[in-house]
C-alpha cells in the first residue's frame, strides 16, 4: 500500500471537501488488536495533507468518524512516522495541541499505548523536551518507540494490522545502513537534564512541527 494521492491544485478546499479528503486518504484506520487484545487505531503520518486540511476539518472528521468507535473500548495507537515530510505532513504545534484537547475524556482514558514507528532522533528529542507540556493526562508516558517494523510485531498482531509499503522500505534501508539508530522497541524516554529550565507551554505553540519530521 503506497501513499494516496493528494490534490494537485493549491486552491482552498471547502470544509466538506477537506473531510472527504481525510476519509479518502485513510489516515485513521481501526483494525486488528495488539498482543494484549486491545483494539488498534493505525495512524499514518505521511497520509496527512497538512497543506490542504484545517484543524477544524480534522477535528470534525475525528468527532464524526473516529472517536465514536473508541468510546467503549480500550485501544492502542500505532502511529507510523515513516516518510513524514516537513513541508507536506506537519500541521504545527498549535494544531496538534488543539486536536488533542478536542479528544473526549472517555476516549483519552481508553487510550493505553502509543506505538511510535520509525520516530527518528529529532522526533524523540522534540517529544522528550515538549511531550509532557503538550499532552496532559499522561499520554507522553504511554508512548513506546518502535525503531523497526519487525519489532512492532512483538507488540501488535501482525496478521491483523496493515502497514504501507514505504514503512517496510525504511526497515530495508536500515539493513543496508546499520549505522542508523536501531534499538528495537522502547518505553524509556529521553529525559531533560536535571535543573533544565521550565518551558512555558504557551511558548511551545510557536514552534513548528517541522522540527520533528
Amino acid at each position: 500500500m503506497d501513499s494516496p494521492a493528494t490534490p494537485a491544485a493549491a486552491a482552498p478546499l471547502s470544509d466538506s471537501q477537506q473531510r472527504h479528503l481525510l476519509h479518502k486518504l485513510d489516515l485513521f484506520r481501526l483494525q486488528g488488536r495488539d498482543r494484549r487484545g486491545r483494539a488498534v487505531l493505525r495512524v499514518v503520518g505521511k497520509f496527512f495533507p497538512a497543506r490542504w486540511v484545517s484543524v477544524e476539518a480534522l477535528t470534525k472528521h475525528l468527532e464524526e468518524s473516529v472517536f465514536p468507535k473508541l468510546e467503549d473500548r480500550k485501544f492502542a495507537v500505532v502511529y507510523v512516522h515513516s516518510g513524514v515530510r516537513r513541508s507536506e505532513n506537519c500541521p504545527g504545534i498549535s494544531a496538534l495541541r488543539s486536536v488533542y484537547e478536542a479528544i473526549p475524556a472517555g476516549v483519552k482514558r481508553n487510550l493505553e499505548a502509543v506505538y511510535f514507528v520509525h520516530p527518528g532522533l529529532q522526533a524523540r528529542l522534540f517529544l522528550a523536551t515538549f511531550g509532557r507540556l503538550l499532552f496532559a493526562g499522561g499520554l507522553y508516558e504511554k508512548i513506546k518507540y518502535v525503531n523497526r517494523v519487525e519489532f512492532l510485531w512483538e507488540e501488535v498482531r501482525r496478521n491483523e494490522v496493515e502497514l504501507p509499503e514505504f514503512a517496510y522500505d525504511i526497515d530495508d534501508e536500515m539493513e543496508r545502513r546499520p549505522v542508523m539508530a536501531d534499538y528495537g522497541s522502547e518505553s524509556d524516554h529521553l529525559r531533560l537534564p536535571h535543573g533544565a529550565p521550565f518551558m512555558d507551554p504557551a511558548a511551545v505553540s510557536c514552534y513548528s512541527m517541522r522540527c520533528i519530521a
